[in-house]
């Protein structure tokens, strides 16, 4: 277990907290609008599909950083549980309010990812026929994120995995926490890129750059806490 929390993690967290408060202010005014004259986005917009895989993500997120929270004492992975479980949580309720807001249901007909798959293939046949290849990287980055055939999202930890999680001892918790947190935060940087790629509203392009940027910090530290262990 860690006892101590170098400087640099200690500045590290500092960061992410500050990050996640400024995130709050910006968002909090941003709350579900659009911009001005802008139609809502519709049901099979990447705006509607981010919104709703990503609440689906963050959820797991919350679950897998309260199990661990509640079971260890070493206050650096407290922190960063709490910080993951309270942020990830906040930006669930923002995309929530959001498809309310443009009169959209929570759930749809279509597959999980599918808007990342759908519009990047039109990114693509745009680019071919304009002799761009924006679009076909754009289209390569969403295949590698299809839904796996168990039906869950990249990055998400299995049942046996997550039960995995729920039986281990408190060391074995913490290995097994920051193994399953950072894949999940690896896939949600990739889905947050496309997010900033592919919507049309302003305010989920900036939910989704606020995403990339802070998970990847947390991947950067959470790695070499693992790597430590």
């Amino acid at each position: 277990m860690f006892t101590t929390m170098s400087a640099w993690q200690r500045l590290t967290l500092l960061v992410l907290a500050g990050i996640a408060v400024v995130a709050l202010f910006v968002l909090a005014f941003t709350a579900g609008r659009v911009s001005a004259g802008s139609p809502h986005p519709g049901t099979t917009s990447a705006d509607a599909g981010f919104s709703r895989d990503m609440q689906v993500h963050h959820a797991q997120a919350v679950q897998m950083s309260m199990m661990l929270r509640d079971r260890t004492d070493d206050e650096t992975l407290r922190t960063i549980a709490y910080d993951v479980a309270m942020t990830q949580q906040q930006q669930k309720g923002q995309m929530y309010a959001w498809l309310q807001e443009w009169g959209l249901p929570q759930s749809s007909g279509e597959p999980r990812m599918a808007w990342m798959t759908s519009m990047a293939e039109g990114a693509m046949a745009h680019s071919m026929e304009s002799g761009s290849t924006a679009g076909m990287e754009s289209a390569g980055g969403a295949g590698s994120m299809a839904v796996g055939a168990d039906g869950l999202m990249p990055g998400m930890a299995t049942p046996e995995q997550l039960e995995e999680l729920a039986a281990a001892s408190d060391d074995d918790a913490e290995r097994i926490y920051l193994t399953l947190m950072i894949d999940h935060h690896v896939a949600g940087v990739e889905m947050a890129a496309a997010g900033v790629e592919l919507a049309s509203t302003e305010q989920v392009r900036t939910l989704a750059s606020r995403i990339e940027d802070s998970q990847q910090a947390e991947i950067d530290l959470m790695q070499a806490l693992l790597d430590e262990l």
